[in-house]
């Protein structure tokens, strides 16, 4: 798929930084170093020589038979146990540059300490403190004293973010409601506009009649950048004079969207901190107002988070959801950070539907989301 493949790609921070470690884990504890002293065979004086000629030119094994004459248990087929136990104990220079494989990949007994040190490398990637230890319990169940390669581990992970980020998994609800009030909501710089504007986009493409309302009447940026989107879309944006009352425009939107006999009407609204009592104020206003016009709008309640803030999304979830009743999440730049375990923190904690996650600014950038394809990129693996 299009979309797994520059999630891939662009979650390189967040991947690397878990595939690093998880490799740097399993080489720190790995017994793999036990298997060296397989050259210490008593019985195979002529390893050397015959090792030496096979990563040169792997053929001439078939003409070096006469060299395993010296072996008396196996007279009659020399030739057979020397590539086999050659192929065993010397990759090769190529077999080493692409990895190990097998029984030669480093492997580590998966115990108490590892599990403690994958816990914290969970927890650096903005995981969370109690998803992290849900996370690697799941991991351990039925597994602990078994040795494990990084690769494993991997998938384990994988699977196990899958699993936890399964039931978030849900695209944002189209109602028989007309119009559909829309309000999207964040803080400053998380890229609501943006994501307005490309689900306009997306909407109408559809087939969905759209009205966008520039409330963010304290940016002129903001207002301008709808309008392109709007302009690219054809869907009309609906504006107010620079400092009018967001609340009012939204009221009024909602008239005109009515009139229109629009499907939805996206509602952007201003950046505002979780932490400003006064800012937050004014987005219950517009939430009133709105109800005012229809008791049962806003039918949807999106809030944008910007995965680069990491664990102080928590926060903005937790007050936006109290005071705005926040319906679903939208995650954007996840393609500028290496704090993408924070995703899973958030349907862990607090298992609200995660709509889309944006990975740039082109309009196929935002996607719906898969866990499984989100899993995957994270991990580092590949999907299949």
């Amino acid at each position: 798929m299009a979309f797994f493949s520059k999630l891939k790609e662009r979650l390189f921070k967040s991947s690397s930084k878990l595939e690093e470690g998880l490799d740097a884990i399993v080489e720190e504890g790995s017994d793999a170093p036990a298997e060296t002293p397989k050259i210490e065979a008593p019985d195979v004086p002529m390893v050397e020589t015959a090792e030496d000629a096979p990563e040169v030119t792997p053929a001439e094994p078939v003409t070096s038979t006469p060299e395993p004459a010296p072996q008396p248990a196996l007279p009659e087929t020399p030739a057979a146990p020397e590539p086999a136990d050659k192929s065993a104990k010397t990759p090769g220079l190529l077999g080493r540059l692409i990895g190990r494989s097998g029984r030669d990949e480093p492997r580590r007994v998966l115990d108490d300490d590892m599990l403690e040190q994958l816990e914290e490398l969970l927890i650096a990637s903005d995981m969370g403190v109690d998803t992290a230890l849900r996370v690697t319990s799941n991991m351990a169940e039925g597994r602990l004293g078994k040795r494990l390669s990084s690769r494993e581990i991997k998938e384990l992970l994988a699977q196990e973010v899958a699993r936890v980020m399964d039931h978030v998994a849900k695209p944002m609800p189209i109602y028989e409601k007309r119009p559909q009030v829309v309000l999207v909501v964040g803080v400053n710089g998380s890229g609501k506009t943006t994501t307005i504007g490309k689900l306009a986009s997306q909407f109408k493409a559809a087939g969905k009649s759209v009205v966008i309302a520039a409330g963010d009447t304290f940016r002129a940026a903001a207002v301008e950048q709808l309008q392109v989107w709007g302009t690219r879309a054809g869907v009309p944006v609906l504006t107010a004079p620079e400092g009018s009352d967001p609340a009012s425009l939204a009221f009024d939107a909602m008239t005109k969207a009515e009139e229109d006999g629009a499907d939805l009407l996206m509602i952007d609204t201003a950046g505002r901190l979780q932490n400003r009592a006064d800012l937050m104020e004014e987005l219950a206003k517009i939430v009133r107002v709105i109800r005012k016009k229809d008791p049962s709008a806003p039918h949807n309640t999106l809030l944008v988070l910007d995965a680069t803030t990491g664990q102080n999304a928590l926060s903005q979830v937790d007050t936006f959801q109290k005071l705005a009743d926040v319906s679903g999440l939208v995650m954007t730049k996840l393609d500028g950070t290496a704090k993408g375990g924070v995703l899973v923190a958030l349907a862990d904690k607090f298992g609200l539907p995660i709509h889309a996650i944006g990975v740039g600014e082109q309009i196929d950038d935002l996607a719906p989301f898969d866990p499984e394809e989100f899993a995957a990129a994270l991990t580092g693996l590949d999907k299949g």
